[in-house]
């Protein structure tokens, strides 16, 4: 069986990724290679690491993340995005710019595998959703993304609705199930968003809690793993394991690597910035 590896936000830094995957023993032969999203923006290698994941083929994917579906807005140019960033540039820039971003834009936005009964979305899950919920509304937006991509970037960003109700309006319904799925950190049982406060898990405002504290009991026995919040770190908690050690802050870049039922966390320094 194929050893699964997991691997955080990486934000750019391709040496560090390089490095990790040395580490690793990375083979593509015999290895897959599943990201929590955020591949780009801040590291200053943005390119290089979506050149090494589409050289990849099938022995990597990603599920998206804020700063991917940003990078994606800013190829189709919308209002939002007149702010210049000098690595999105870069890729759109390169002679293989449209082949990485029609890459990019064909993956999903969280990945399941119910027989091994492992998960990976950017951010997190609305506490109503259970994995074949949460499966489903990520499927909504994949589709949004394929069909009508124009339309979807036009109307993502926003911070409300602050709650996933099924009878939405389209727009807002895509809006809400993104801001859950690569925004979200703090909720309340009802799976209102709290998207303004990124701090420390136990100074969270008074009402909300960390997504995970909420999980549906549908994920009981489950690993899902996840990224997004360098402020979190490292961390392993029931049903959940958090990624994103701050690779691009100076902090350190993990791969949980999943072989057969045994679980164990790998990680390196940093020197991106």
């Amino acid at each position: 069986m194929k050893r699964q590896i997991f691997i955080g936000d990486v934000q750019g830094c391709r040496g560090a990724l390089g490095r990790l995957l040395d580490k690793l023993k990375f083979d593509p032969a015999s290895d897959k290679l599943r990201f929590v999203g955020d591949l780009v923006n801040r590291g200053g290698e943005s390119l290089e690491v979506l050149r090494l994941l589409r050289s990849l083929d099938k022995a990597a994917m990603t599920v998206l993340g804020n700063h991917d579906l940003h990078l994606l807005a800013y190829a189709w140019k919308l209002p939002r995005t007149d702010k210049k960033n000098r690595e999105f540039n870069a890729i759109l820039k390169a002679p293989d710019g449209p082949e990485l971003i029609e890459w990019l834009q064909a993956q999903p936005l969280m990945w399941k595998s119910s027989k091994r009964k492992l998960a990976l979305v950017h951010a997190g899950v609305d506490p109503r959703w259970s994995p074949t919920a949460a499966r489903a509304r990520a499927r909504e937006v994949e589709q949004a993304l394929s069909d009508f991509p124009t339309e979807y970037f036009t109307h993502m960003y926003g911070d409300r609705p602050r709650r996933w109700k099924p009878s939405q309006p389209n727009h807002s319904r895509l809006r809400a199930i993104t801001n859950v799925m690569t925004r979200m950190r703090f909720c309340d049982s009802h799976g209102r968003l709290e998207l303004g406060f990124k701090g420390d898990p136990d100074h969270a405002p008074k009402g909300f809690g960390p997504w995970f504290k909420y999980l549906h009991p549908d994920w009981s026995g489950w690993t899902l793993v996840f990224g997004h919040w360098s402020m979190l770190g490292l961390y392993q908690g029931e049903s959940v394991i958090g990624l994103d050690s701050g690779c691009v802050w100076g902090g350190r870049l993990t791969a949980l690597v999943v072989d057969s039922d045994k679980h164990r966390l790998v990680s390196i320094d940093c020197r991106c910035r």
